[in-house]
């Protein structure tokens, strides 16, 4: 994943209510949810909302589909598996970080 497309993917996430809509629509997986059900969902306006999905749509996070005279957002577990990748790539120099490894991370992350 390029630089560019993680600043933007988090820029997306670092808002509440866009933060809430991608967790949920994680939650419900890949079948999506109609935008009047994540808005009952989340008690959040329509009118809001709308905005938030089209940052989110933008960002590559969230996928819209027609399905009738619905639209459904289902989640980007491309996008989100690509951006924790991106994230952590270079965790404990490269190794896999099992619980033992993190805590041998931050251990020797920490100046005595």
């Amino acid at each position: 994943m390029e630089t560019k497309a993680v600043i933007g993917a988090l820029a997306a996430l670092a808002q509440g209510t866009r933060l809430d809509v991608f967790r949920l629509l994680v939650q419900v997986g890949p079948e999506g949810m109609a935008a009047t059900k994540i808005a009952e969902q989340l008690d959040a306006p329509s009118s809001s909302l709308s905005f938030h999905l089209k940052e989110l749509t933008h960002a590559g996070l969230i996928v819209p589909r027609q399905d009738g005279r619905f639209i459904i957002y289902a989640a980007n577990f491309d996008t989100m598996n690509s951006l924790i990748s991106f994230l952590t790539e270079s965790c404990c120099g490269g190794n896999p970080c099992s619980p033992i490894l993190q805590r041998e991370c931050i251990t020797d992350s920490i100046p005595s």
